[in-house]
């Protein structure tokens, strides 16, 4: 469709979504209901049936393999992720090629019950994305057996896993009034699914040219992702410093991005986008608001982590430029088994043996800025967001309270899920709206679901030799709880959830100081702290993603249930059969091309430093003092910004996620970093120009566009990483020549 550029008059945010009428004249979107309710379609179709056979077949078979491949991968030396985009196509081409090869007649017609719906690729979506992942527990007991020489009962470690991972649903599935129902919550991120789905199943002309449209950006990205990821990878991170000058140390920290924790990638282009969208998500979904936010968080991150560095503080010049591991104060990789006695814990008489463990100078910068913006998430969404949480404590009173037990039924099951219509619905999101016609799934379902995983978690500590006492289980929850409430705020409307990855830093510095010299006391308050808010994260995101797809609330649930169970099973069946058969290659530091132990490795690494090094290295006084005081100061960060606000409004301090800016403060201290700039290049381009200026084109292609390129894209990327990347055991790279520097860093870079 012929994009015409008009002239308009913008009203409200420069984020906010602009779109031409029918009429022609332009309407703007001034919020995220608008932007939910005319990128996504509204309408529901009651008839289309999710309970059937065919969708529960294809949902336990992608559930299967996506469990089964994520713990595999876990001990691999490379990962392989199995994504929301990914299985969303995969399902779609299995349930149309059912529904095309298979009769109607007989038995096959429970396989093919009729044209392949919407509702059940939602279904199948939303049970093999809970099981696709590794759960954290498997790395808990994977480092028992390891490291520990515990093996756990099977009973006892299965049950640890159906805790672990069901405790975050009960607890994001009560807060669903909050964090799922409004409008404000937009999740971003899945979007361009939706708009994929919405284009797979509409009729009509218009439907048509999209899904056309949608097919040949499929097949293009797809075809061209041969060229970074295998032909041409010079294409990772074009840098025309690292050509201009590339035996350059400084050239390399700076300019260089290609290869893992090269630089900072500062100006170098990327035309990879597995790298561009794995940034910080999809760049054509994120709101502009929180995009100017991320990017000056890592405008100041470069100019940060350049002064730590070349100003050597903490002595940062002893180790590399990026790293996150420990080392001795002469840069040789610090030995942690050395200061451990015979029961695994710290001994102090070998630590003054050894010496303190010290960190890269840009790795203690990135410490500070999660502890920052952690911090600062409480802050900022009590000052800007006070109205949109407070339904999170306006009920504790005992009003509230009274009513609750007079209307008490602990019959659960016979709980219709009739949920009460208001008079006026017209202040409802119109997705939800729709959804009050389906039976939902209560609440007594998910309070039962945190009743049953609280009290299993309570036992299996002391069954599995955990360490971790009843009171720090108790702590562990409590914190998970509170940052549910916040991180899932901020990720439902950012589309950004780096809360998580922030989150586990500070559980696991919290848990060093509680039971400070056990490591195995610091993993299991972080598997029932940050595993839970992962968890409860994952729950809201698949909802909305039931809630924009009409799939019934009780069919949501199900799915994640079942998904989330079965995955658990695989996870630890097939984790001690790779233990067994691979031990001593996943204790050895280097492993094989077909086995790696370097993710336990890291999380003991991890636990050992935290959990029996935290006095000595982050108390008052002490090296790295300031990484536990920069909690405070990310506590008040936000106040100067909301007080200028109330005084200056045309200052437009309330455009800014302060929270954002911190995390990014420190976002390149590890990873593939030359494709920043491409990514703000393609946000920018989508959430401010496309979207200001060809307003129209921006609603019906701009999110369906982003679907396509990451589905093209990772589908290449998983046919890839088995074929000729090692995911098979031995990678097939393509012959060294100039665009492809096998021996060094990509871009040309000097490797240091």
């Amino acid at each position: 469709m012929p994009a015409t550029e008009k002239p308009y008059c913008i009203k409200g945010d420069i984020e906010t979504s602009t779109r031409e009428a029918e009429t022609g004249e332009n309407v703007v979107l001034q919020n995220e209901r608008e932007i939910a309710s005319h990128v996504i379609s509204v309408v529901d179709d009651p008839s289309l049936n999710p309970w059937t056979f065919r969708a529960f077949f294809i949902g336990l078979g992608l559930s299967a393999f996506g469990g089964s491949l994520a713990q595999i991968y876990y001990f691999k030396p490379q990962t392989v992720n199995v994504s929301l985009m990914f299985l969303g196509i995969i399902s779609y081409v299995i349930g149309l090629a059912m529904e095309t090869f298979i009769p109607r007649h007989g038995l096959l017609r429970y396989l093919n019950p009729g044209p392949f719906n919407k509702k059940e690729n939602a279904f199948i979506i939303i049970m093999a994305s809970a099981a696709a992942n590794s759960a954290l527990a498997t790395e808990v007991l994977a480092v028992q057996r390891l490291y520990y020489n515990i093996t756990p009962n099977a009973v006892s470690s299965i049950f640890l896993l159906f805790s672990s991972q069901l405790l975050g649903y009960g607890i994001g599935g009560l807060m669903r009034g909050i964090l799922l129902y409004p409008s404000k919550m937009l999740y971003p991120g899945v979007l361009p699914l939706l708009s994929m789905l919405d284009a797979f199943y509409r009729d009509g002309i218009a439907a048509r040219r999209r899904l056309k449209v949608f097919y040949c950006v499929f097949t293009a990205v797809f075809i061209w992702e041969i060229f970074p990821e295998w032909v041409f990878p010079l294409l990772t991170g074009l840098s025309i410093f690292c050509l201009v000058a590339p035996g350059n140390a400084t050239v390399s920290r700076v300019f260089g991005g290609s290869n893992g924790n090269e630089g900072l990638g500062l100006l170098s282009l990327c035309f990879d986008w597995q790298y561009i969208s794995s940034n910080a998500g999809n760049p054509m979904a994120i709101p502009l608001r929180a995009q100017l936010s991320s990017f000056i968080g890592y405008v100041l991150c470069m100019v940060v982590f350049i002064a730590i560095f070349y100003n050597n503080i903490w002595e940062s010049q002893n180790f590399p430029f990026l790293s996150q591991l420990l080392f001795y104060e002469n840069g040789t990789v610090y030995d942690q088994t050395l200061i451990m006695n015979s029961n695994y814990e710290v001994d102090p008489t070998l630590v003054a043996e050894q010496g303190l463990p010290f960190y890269a100078g840009t790795w203690i910068v990135n410490l500070l800025s999660m502890n920052l913006g952690l911090a600062a998430t409480f802050t900022h969404l009590l000052l800007w967001n006070k109205d949109d949480l407070s339904a999170a404590w306006t009920w504790i009173n005992m009003d509230t309270l009274r009513s609750w037990r007079a209307n008490f039924d602990w019959k659960f099951w016979k709980h219709s899920g009739e949920r009460e219509v208001p008079a006026n619905t017209e202040d409802l999101d119109p997705h939800y709206r729709e959804m009050l016609k389906y039976p939902d799934a209560p609440n007594s379902w998910y309070l039962l679901t945190f009743v049953l995983s609280f009290i299993v978690g309570l036992v299996v500590i002391y069954k599995t030799n955990s360490t971790l006492p009843w009171w720090g289980f108790v702590i562990a929850v409590l914190l998970a709880t509170v940052s549910i409430l916040f991180f899932g705020a901020l990720s439902a409307i950012t589309g950004l959830s780096l809360s998580i990855r922030t989150e586990e830093t500070l559980v696991q510095m919290i848990a060093g100081y509680l039971h400070n010299g056990r490591p195995m006391a610091n993993m299991f308050f972080v598997l029932y702290s940050y595993n839970t808010v992962s968890q409860a994260l994952l729950l809201l995101r698949d909802l909305k993603i039931a809630q924009y797809a009409k799939l019934p609330p009780r069919a949501a649930f199900i799915a994640q249930i079942i998904g989330t169970l079965l995955g658990a099973v695989l996870n630890y069946v097939l984790m001690n059969s790779i233990i067994d058969n691979e031990r001593e290659i996943l204790l050895s530091v280097q492993g094989t091309n077909i086995w790696s132990g370097q993710q336990s490795q890291s999380y003991n690494s991890q636990a050992i430093a935290w959990g029996g090094l935290a006095h000595e290295l982050f108390s008052s006084g002490q090296r790295y003092q300031w990484v536990p005081l920069s909690y405070l100061i990310g506590l008040v960060a936000p106040l100067p910004f909301w007080i200028i606000h109330r005084y200056w409004p045309r200052l437009r301090m309330d455009y800014y996620y302060i929270p954002i800016i911190c995390y990014y403060i420190g976002a390149l201290s590890a990873g593939i970093n030359s494709s920043v700039v491409s990514y703000y290049i393609v946000s920018f381009l989508c959430q401010w120009w496309l979207r200001t200026r060809y307003p129209r084109w921006f609603v019906e292609y701009n999110y369906l566009v982003g679907a396509a390129l990451d589905g093209g894209t990772q589908v290449m990327v998983f046919i890839l990483s088995f074929a000729v990347q090692g995911a098979t055991g031995k990678a097939h790279l393509i012959p060294e020549w100039w665009g492809a520097d096998q021996s060094g860093n990509y871009d040309r870079c000097l490797s240091l």
